[in-house]
């Protein structure tokens, strides 16, 4: 791999030279697809409220105010307060707000000819049957991503005149493959089952987002990006569930942040680069980009004033605490504590960040450093070459 990508950005190098003086603006991809959960989520899950055939929370927080208010001013089903990384990453492409398949998919498939996302807030990797087996329940939706699979073949059927018209359709898009897996870790370790029986689970989850990967890739998708997980440690959520005053040997000093939490988010992110690195052996034709979402928002909890945040451990919607997370307050419900200015924090709602912490995740996928190679290297190399 380290061989492919030194070729690759010898390649760039020079094309970038050429566009300095050539016209390349045409459009790089032409549709944005996603599969995830609620780190991606444009609408969804407060769709699916309407469907009883899935099982979700009767009332979906991110459907409630203050979600939604920084930019759009009004809830979308976004878990954030405005935008997410999809919507930068459209937003780069030239493309459109990606709409969710939920609640689009009957008023005509023409709808999703620049994009479609599949992705669910609360969404496992995991088949839920298959997780209830091992112990594991989740309150908000029973949609995993093999029902998002299932979703995407439909939307081809619909769209697609021709398996050829399909495989046209799908390598001109850019497929985003979440996050995905967290909720898989988030609902046993939030609801106090130890690492130690959650740790195994890990091979499962990376081996199941790596078989659905390849059947995606096989049904013409050619372009990929596949984030990791997040730094579990470092959310509000997790720093509340776990607070201990073992200090010296329970955080990391520079970021508050509680190691052994990273630790396993780092095993999980380790095991998917490996699956990608087979993957892209198996489909050389194919470009499989790992994003680094980890260590882009570690840049945020080591330096947050360097980055213009006032906290990055401290949730700015929830309740009280030293955190300002609470389990008998989120955020959306009356009772809920709310910043003065959502920018300068990182997080959002304990789990999930703000629109600026998701803007510097998606800047650093777009221009680097923390996937390689970034969009835009790709998108030189693809328009110089078409």
């Amino acid at each position: 791999m380290a061989a492919l990508n030194a070729t690759f950005a010898c390649i760039v190098f020079f094309l970038l030279l050429f566009c300095s003086t050539n016209n390349c603006e045409a459009k790089c991809f032409k549709a944005i697809i996603s599969f995830g959960d609620s780190l991606t989520d444009t609408g969804n899950l407060i769709h699916l409220s309407e469907n009883s055939n899935y099982k979700q929370q009767q009332i979906v927080q991110c459907g409630l105010l203050p979600y939604g208010e920084t930019f759009f001013h009004h809830p979308t089903g976004r878990c954030s307060d405005g935008r997410l990384v999809i919507d930068f990453l459209g937003e780069s492409l030239g493309l459109p707000l990606v709409p969710p398949y939920i609640g689009r998919k009957n008023v005509g498939s023409r709808n999703f000819r620049e994009g479609v996302n599949f992705a669910v807030a609360g969404a496992t990797a995991l088949n839920h049957s298959l997780l209830e087996e091992l112990g594991i329940y989740n309150p908000q939706t029973n949609v995993s991503l093999g029902t998002q699979l299932r979703w995407f073949k439909e939307m081809l059927s619909s769209l697609c005149q021709s398996s050829s018209e399909c495989k046209d359709f799908l390598k001109s898009s850019l497929i985003l493959f979440g996050e995905i897996g967290g909720n898989d870790y988030n609902f046993p370790l939030l609801g106090g089952m130890p690492i130690q029986m959650v740790q195994p689970m890990v091979p499962l989850v990376i081996n199941y987002i790596g078989q659905i990967i390849n059947e995606v890739i096989k049904l013409g998708a050619e372009t990929l990006i596949v984030p990791g997980n997040l730094p579990l440690g470092c959310l509000p959520a997790y720093l509340d569930r776990f607070m201990s005053t073992n200090k010296n040997d329970y955080y990391d000093p520079n970021t508050g942040c509680i190691n052994w939490l990273n630790e396993f988010s780092e095993y999980h992110n380790e095991m998917l680069q490996v699956e990608l690195n087979r993957l892209q052996q198996l489909h050389p034709h194919a470009t499989i980009i790992y994003g680094d979402y980890y260590n882009a928002l570690m840049q945020l909890y080591l330096s947050p004033q360097k980055y213009g945040f006032k906290s990055a451990i401290v949730a700015c919607c929830g309740g009280k605490g030293p955190y300002q997370v609470d389990i008998s307050t989120q955020c959306g419900d009356s009772s809920a504590n709310v910043c003065d200015d959502p920018s300068t924090f990182v997080s959002w709602d304990g789990i999930h960040s703000t629109e600026a912490a998701y803007k510097w995740m998606a800047q650093s996928i777009i221009s680097g450093p923390f996937s390689i190679p970034h969009i835009n290297e790709l998108c030189t190399f693809r328009v110089s070459t078409t």
